[in-house]
């Protein structure tokens, strides 16, 4: 396994009074999430803190972090994501204060030799690889949906008046189900990004292509991402996840 190094950052940003991103990288480096909550007041804080809460001690119980095979990383993938999405479900209906709670969440898990990247919702992933820039995950959003549909362009989508409307994120009736994870082989010299949807609000993939080469150490480039986004106009908060290969 190559070595690899963590760095991230999240703010609140010039346009919200409260943070609702959360993310945690583990001790031991075996999975890192970004989660972006949603909701109002202090709803969007409490979806995001409980995805990064329930989706680990999930995937502790679950998944064998040497030896699983791909199939066995989706299925515990799978199930710690619909568990929180139950459990984030339920408080939103037994507190009336939680109602319209949601979060979207992406999640790098690290088994044996191997990166396995989903997510749920408009949080991102994305790969540097060789001067290639690639997004690892697929947006639940209907802008992307009527994208492969054919029936507006990338440019149309930029503006388009549903941007920020998911189909599926955790508190969703659909969202318990990421989809099949993207398995990645690092190598050195990889760089992978997570991120809430406040970094994309700010800065363009190629921007972000760019700057993803802008410093050697992870915390400082998180850093370097975060405040380019917020001098692009950024109006969310902003989380920035960079892990660097050696």
């Amino acid at each position: 396994m190559v070595a690899f190094r963590i760095g991230h950052v999240s703010i609140t940003g010039n346009y919200r009074e409260n943070n609702e991103d959360s993310c945690v990288v583990d001790a031991r480096q075996r999975y890192a999430i970004v989660a972006d909550g949603m909701g109002g007041q202090s709803a969007g804080e409490r979806a995001s803190a409980l995805a990064i809460e329930l989706i680990p001690r999930s995937l502790d119980k679950l998944l064998d972090f040497q030896n699983a095979n791909p199939t066995a990383v989706n299925e515990a993938l799978e199930k710690s994501i619909a568990h929180a999405n139950s459990e984030i479900i339920a408080l939103s209906e037994l507190d009336l204060g939680m109602r319209n709670m949601g979060t979207t969440v992406v999640i790098l898990v690290r088994v044996g030799e191997r990166f396995y990247f989903i997510g749920v919702g408009d949080s991102r992933a994305y790969e540097l690889r060789s001067s290639k820039f690639k997004q690892l995950t697929v947006d639940h959003s209907l802008t992307q949906a009527l994208m492969d549909a054919g029936t507006i362009s990338a440019e149309e989508a930029k503006t388009h008046r549903y941007r920020n409307v998911l189909y599926k994120y955790l508190g969703s009736r659909d969202g318990a189900t990421g989809g099949i994870a993207t398995e990645v082989t690092p190598k050195s010299g990889d760089r992978f990004l997570l991120c809430s949807d406040g970094l994309t609000d700010g800065l363009e993939d190629s921007q972000i292509a760019e700057l993803m080469t802008a410093h050697h150490d992870p915390q400082k480039l998180s850093e370097i991402l975060v405040n380019a986004a917020l001098e692009g106009g950024s109006r969310d908060n902003i989380t920035a996840l960079v892990v660097i290969c050696d």
